[in-house]
């Protein structure tokens, strides 16, 4: 018998892997909050569709509310604990599920941000492991129906990364590895706190800015305005990540050291970063559908995770005497419209880029 599996957050990137880890063969229990979609996968499955027909189906996985989560503790115990909330939910989902792991059990963060250390604050350093999904672009667009809006990576983009976070390469890692390979094209780093913040870079460039504006992915990078804007923002990220001791991996397609020089002055730089991010709205590598977690999370009128993205960069940025202006700007933005005082306009990035 395999592992067991739980989920905990069934929502666009939880149920995906979810979703498609049951469809593989594996033992797998999705566990969510929202019971319209809990009851919706109960009655007719979990609905997947990808830009190919290979990657549309609909999955049988066992689905349970979280109030039925006491029921686990007459089941056999949870071998791998996958947390997939948003990060402000970290820590309670963590010790829901943390009472019924097995001996051996552990917890993977496959969220944005960076959790692990409110994770090991339930469980202990010892048993989590870091999970990241790069340019997976996943939505829960109705209860029980989750939409990819990027094409599979494969061998030209390695979508998950999976790594312990003390850098050594371990059993564990790489048959969790094993299973997620089923899904997309993945790697056992040893770099996940160089990953973690890379991909940080990434959402800090995009989610608030989506979030802030309404745009999607492919228009906040057809507007000069915005694209320009989302480059001081990766920049400043870079340099605060260069700062703390990272060891940077690509920021999506972008170098790293020169995006944070296409906002420090550097022409060429400037002009080859922006080259690629129009390219990308062009290529068909992600549809005009795909809006960032954080624009998707405004639409529906849920909390953002702005103070855990751009508001952590800041954070960290003040901790060691950065400059992260443009952070602090957007997460102050950010936190004003979605208490209602300002409606989401591209108008807004004009003023706060002055």
């Amino acid at each position: 018998m395999g592992p067991r599996i739980a989920v905990m957050g069934a929502g666009a990137v939880g149920g995906y892997v979810g979703g498609y880890l049951s469809s593989l063969g594996h033992d797998v229990t999705l566990i969510d909050p929202w019971p319209e979609h809990v009851e919706t996968i109960r009655a007719n499955g979990l609905e997947l569709t990808g830009m190919t027909p290979a990657e549309c189906f609909t999955v049988r996985v066992p689905t349970m509310h979280l109030t039925e989560l006491q029921s686990i503790s007459k089941q056999r115990p949870v071998d791998i604990a996958i947390v997939a909330m948003k990060s402000y939910d970290t820590i309670w989902a963590t010790q829901m599920i943390a009472q019924y792991l097995a001996p051996a059990g552990y917890v993977v963060s496959l969220q944005n941000c960076i959790n692990e250390e409110r994770i090991a604050g339930v469980v202990g350093w010892g048993r989590v492991v870091g999970g990241i999904a790069a340019a997976i672009s996943v939505d829960l667009y109705a209860p029980g129906k989750i939409r990819r809006t990027v094409p599979k990576g494969g061998a030209s983009h390695t979508v998950f990364r999976i790594g312990e976070v003390h850098g050594r390469i371990t059993p564990r890692a790489e048959a969790f590895a094993a299973m997620v390979a089923g899904i997309d094209s993945v790697k056992v780093t040893t770099n996940l706190w160089g990953e973690r913040w890379s991909k940080l870079c990434v959402n800090g460039m995009r989610n608030g800015l989506s979030a802030a504006t309404g745009l999607s992915g492919n228009d906040i990078d057809r507007v000069e305005t915005t694209r320009r804007f989302a480059i001081r923002l990766g920049a400043e990220a870079v340099r605060v990540g260069q700062a703390l001791g990272y060891q940077l991996e690509g920021i999506g397609k972008l170098d790293p050291e020169k995006l944070a020089q296409a906002n420090e002055g550097n022409q060429a730089a400037l002009e080859e970063i922006e080259a690629l991010m129009i390219a990308g709205t062009n290529s068909g590598a992600r549809s005009d559908l795909q809006r960032p977690s954080m624009g998707q999370d405004m639409l529906k009128g849920r909390r953002t995770e702005i103070e855990f993205m751009n508001g952590f960069i800041a954070a960290k940025a003040a901790e060691i005497g950065r400059p992260a202006g443009a952070h602090a700007a957007l997460t102050t933005l950010v936190q004003r419209i979605s208490r209602g005082d300002l409606p989401p306009t591209p108008d807004h990035i004009a003023a706060i880029a002055s």
